[in-house]
This record gives C-alpha cells, structure tokens and sequence, in this order.
C-alpha cells in the first residue's frame, strides 16, 4: 500500500461526510421548494383585464374569468385567443418563480428536475 494509506473516499479524507451532508440538505431545500411552488397560485390577464385566469403550481387551471363584453358570438376566436394569451402569461410567470425559488434551494445549481 503507498505511503500514507488507503482513507477511502479517493483522497478526499474527512470531507466526503460534509460532502453527503450538504448533498442531503441541498435535496431537502428542493423538496420544500417543489412544495412551495405546488402549492402557488399565479394569476394573469388578457385583454386589457376582461380575462383573468388563476393557475396552480402544478399548472391547473384553478380559476378563469370572463368579462361579458369579451363574449362576442361573431368572434369566438378572439376570445380563444384571450384565454391563450392568459394562460400562457400566468404560466411564465409561473416559470419564472420556481426557477427563483429552485435556483436559492440549490444554492444556483442547475438541476434538472
């Protein structure tokens, strides 16, 4: 065996137990934050407010509003349009606070998750 011995953990000595205790609390920040984001409501609108839409964190339409003059029996397709619009701003808002609450759980790690 070579001067000094085997230590185990390939020369990283003492430190592979700080090493395991920090991956074990980097793994329970994330699972708060997963928590956390689930349990967020994001709310946006559209058309200058006359749709509203609330989603989950786990991208679920909770709630959607729909003012009576966006309601226009010619022209349904605005109206799609409408709920599109805030559904996809509810959802990048979304996007963006759960990349902000995982990236402070990580500590700025990129993970996939």
């Amino acid at each position: 065996m070579a001067k000094g011995g085997f230590r185990g953990g390939f020369g990283m000595g003492g430190n592979m137990g700080a090493i395991m205790q920090q991956a074990q609390k980097m793994q329970r920040d994330i699972e708060v934050a997963k928590a956390e984001i689930d349990a967020l409501e994001v709310d946006a609108t559209a058309g200058g407010g006359v749709v509203k839409i609330v989603i989950s964190g786990t991208h679920e339409i909770k709630s959607l509003t729909i003012d009576p003059s966006a309601v226009d029996p010619e022209d349904v397709e605005m109206l799609q349009d409408l709920i599109i619009a805030a559904y996809n701003e509810a959802s990048r808002k979304l996007a963006e606070i759960s990349a902000e609450k995982m990236s402070k759980a990580t500590g700025g790690a990129k993970l996939p998750f």
